[in-house]
């Protein structure tokens, strides 16, 4: 199908409306959550207006129809990561995928290939949304091992100059973001797992910023656990997966305990489920699921190569555009190579709590602050960034209302 944004945008109603005295709204955040279209918005109410029953619970036919619909959901998801099935995990976010997998670490005994002790190491990167970085310093802090980093150069990118002596022998974890919220930097995945399996640790991505924009192959990417966020894939909020490696998910013990993830109990002792049930104690988040599973079937119609090759064409245009105003610093990398549709800049003096306030009075909507990654941007020197991030329904009318209400800014700020 020919990619078509302003014909896209027509499936998300609240891109229709007006706001700040009828103004046309323009919104540049989808890094922190992306709108919705009708056909996921019809399929979370559908599913309480018409089946909705506790999965995996009940004979009658609501349960069975809710079972269903919450398993097909599951089915989207796998094939939209090449997994199989039974690697999929439903949480109610990527930060609660993050933490399973940070606890369930913690929870692992002597013996298990995920036990942790005084002497082996964990390794980050400096460009880490604080969901990705708060469970490994807390999981370092319960079980005696060091937490190491990568670091950003001063150009948003990974320096992997000590990749091998950093990654060594007592490294059991090699977490990192795939493409920083931030930067916008896509970080080169294959030599980092390379190094990491070649010592025995697992890698974990945060694919927040990935999965909704690219197409994403967790068996070509050689990686071993991923989380993303449902609502920054045009899904629902209050939903978001864990993926593992089905070997791997065999092994990790449980995060969470309770109902549906058992197999036997007894009044002294459980046994676990089989991956995924392990991982789902309690209700699930079930609209939310057949609601992502909608997104995703939404995504997929459009093409996730499409949807990637509009962004870095309007990365493009944007970079160019802001890089022509006096005093705007662009935090990040300067070219689309190997970069996301994410872009964090600085005006002057003009502070960026203040520029986010008067782009909102023009209807543009963007990010303002250090966006969850305190250690990045005082490594860089920025308290705080203005951010504008695009996604499938954006255009270049989009972001030239941007690049002329900043103009406008230096002009009202008397800069």
């Amino acid at each position: 199908m020919t990619f078509d944004a302003r014909t896209i945008a027509k499936d998300f109603p609240i891109l229709s409306r007006t706001i700040r005295d009828g103004k046309r709204l323009v919104y540049l955040d989808s890094g922190a959550t992306s709108q919705k279209p009708n056909v996921v918005i019809d399929a979370e109410s559908d599913f309480y207006r018409l089946h909705n029953a506790a999965v995996h619970r009940g004979a009658h036919q609501l349960a069975e129809e809710a079972t269903d619909a919450y398993e097909g959901a599951r089915s989207i998801v796998a094939n939209f990561l090449n997994a199989d099935i039974d690697e999929v995990v439903f949480t109610k976010s990527a930060t609660e995928s993050l933490n399973l997998i940070a606890y369930a670490m913690g929870n692992a005994q002597i013996g298990n290939r995920f036990h942790l002790k005084a002497g082996d190491s964990i390794v980050v990167t400096e460009m880490e949304h604080h969901a990705n970085l708060i469970p490994w310093q807390q999981l370092a802090a319960r079980t005696g091992a060091t937490l190491k980093w990568l670091s950003v150069t001063a150009e948003g990118r990974l320096d992997l100059s000590n990749l091998d002596s950093l990654v060594d022998a007592s490294t059991k974890v090699v977490a990192l973001t795939h493409q920083s919220n931030v930067l916008g930097t896509i970080n080169p995945l294959e030599d980092i797992t390379r190094r990491a399996h070649e010592v025995g640790a697992v890698v974990v991505l945060d694919a927040c910023q990935s999965v909704p924009h690219m197409p994403t192959d967790v068996k070509a990417l050689d990686i071993d656990f991923l989380a993303f966020s449902g609502h920054k894939a045009v899904g629902p909020t209050g939903v978001g997966i864990f993926w593992g490696r089905a070997d791997l998910l065999a092994e990790l013990p449980p995060f969470l305990t309770g109902g549906s993830m058992i197999e036997n109990v007894t009044m002294e002792s459980a046994t676990w489920a089989p991956a995924p049930r392990k991982f789902e104690a309690g209700v699930p988040n079930m609209a939310q699921a057949v609601g992502l599973g909608a997104a995703l079937t939404y995504l997929s119609a459009i093409g996730m190569e499409n949807i990637h090759q509009h962004e870095i064409s309007l990365t493009k245009y944007l970079l160019e555009g802001l890089s022509a105003i006096t005093d705007l610093r662009i935090i990040g990398p300067k070219t689309t190579d190997l970069r996301g549709g994410v872009v964090s800049f600085t005006l002057g003096d003009i502070h960026p709590h203040d520029l986010g306030q008067y782009l909102d009075s023009q209807g543009i909507a963007v990010r303002t602050g250090h966006h969850c990654a305190w250690p990045l941007t005082r490594k860089l020197g920025v308290p705080a960034t203005t951010r504008a991030s695009v996604y499938l329904y954006n255009t270049t009318d989009d972001l030239d209302a941007l690049i002329s209400g900043v103009h406008g800014a230096q002009k009202y700020f008397g800069r």
